[in-house]
């Protein structure tokens, strides 16, 4: 069964994604075609990669496994990661840093003080993780196909990265959010021009029109670690920060979603003749009741603890994907678009 992944980001949220992976890489029948990531969901992409062209599988989990496990040692003074060495369940240490003393102040930090600020003593705590990828297998022809977006600061617009334009810059321009780190500025070779670049989750999170190609499969998994929907209102200064930061980095995807669904009503009406439009069936991995007890706090910290649940819960999540939806791949979708937009 070939599939093409689709992988959010959300800081250290991303740790899910990885426990969705490591179930995936369980099972012999499932073949990734190509993965389009932004943010974490880049660097849980150029792992994967990396590590399923160097060793396989195991190659794959072990590399995955690395990444997370440097993730989850960041020390950085602009990151709270204070709670690093306590325990308790993912939603108690959200709300433990959303209300404490120390987040409000790195919080509000980022409101008054640039990230140009620092001078010479600036650094991107992702730095020495992401330049330790080996990027002769990240860039590499074979393997599943991998695609990177990032923000063009100066037009607004997507640019996605491919084959042998994804850097060291490019990763780190993928998951730059632009009041912590300062802008990546990349040279493109066939012009001379250089660009600067933020997060790409402010415009594909992710994109999914790089996986509409022909020689893929129809199947897109979504990874989805932003909730969809809170049933709740907003009503704190946290919560309402946090809220509008996960529709923030889900409109990209939702309008996507809509212009597939779009795609395929042209389609199954006949007002579009079969074959001149892709007929893309959509997936969708995500555990949004535990992603609501977490928040933008649990995102920026890197706690090991954290990260150890989310990813047994991307585990669970992928199982239970898999036990419910596995008959459908490459025969329907298992997210109806029609119900989600009407």
């Amino acid at each position: 069964m070939r599939i093409n992944l689709a992988l959010q980001g959300g800081g250290a949220h991303g740790a899910f994604t990885w426990g969705v992976l490591d179930r995936l890489l369980d099972d012999d029948e499932i073949e990734v075609a190509a993965i389009s990531g932004t943010s974490a969901g880049a660097l849980n992409g150029a792992a994967f990669k990396a590590g399923m062209i160097a060793g396989g599988r195991e190659g794959a989990r072990a590399n995955l496994d690395w990444l997370w496990g440097q993730v989850g040692a960041i020390n950085d003074m602009r990151l709270p990661t204070w709670m690093a060495s306590f325990s308790p369940a993912p939603a108690a240490v959200s709300r433990a840093l959303e209300y404490s003393l120390p987040y409000s102040l790195a919080e509000t930090a980022t409101r008054v003080i640039s990230p140009y600020a620092y001078g010479p003593f600036y650094r991107n705590p992702l730095d020495r993780i992401v330049r330790r990828f080996s990027y002769e297998q990240v860039c590499a022809q074979t393997g599943p196909a991998l695609f990177i977006g990032a923000t063009n600061v100066r037009t607004g617009k997507i640019r996605v990265f491919q084959h042998e334009e994804i850097t060291t810059d490019v990763i780190l321009a993928s998951a730059c959010l632009p009041t912590l780190f300062q802008a990546v500025e990349i040279r493109d070779p066939k012009t001379g021009t250089c660009e600067a670049y933020w997060d790409g989750g402010y415009t594909g999170n992710p994109a999914l029109f790089p996986l509409f190609h022909r020689d893929l499969p129809d199947d897109i998994v979504i990874v989805n670690i932003n909730p969809l929907e809170r049933p709740d209102l907003p009503v704190t200064p946290q919560e309402i920060l946090n809220r509008i930061n996960e529709i923030s980095f889900n409109s990209s995807l939702l309008r996507e979603l809509r212009a597939i669904q779009f795609a395929r009503t042209l389609l199954s009406e006949g007002k579009v003749e079969r074959g001149a439009m892709k007929d893309v069936l959509i997936h969708m991995i995500a555990d949004d009741d535990l992603m609501r007890d977490l928040s933008v706090a649990t995102k920026l910290v890197p706690s090991p603890s954290v990260l150890a649940d989310l990813k047994a819960a991307g585990r669970a999540a992928a199982e239970a994907f898999l036990a419910d939806h596995r008959a459908k791949i490459g025969r329907e979708a298992s997210v109806d678009l029609r119900a989600m937009f009407n």
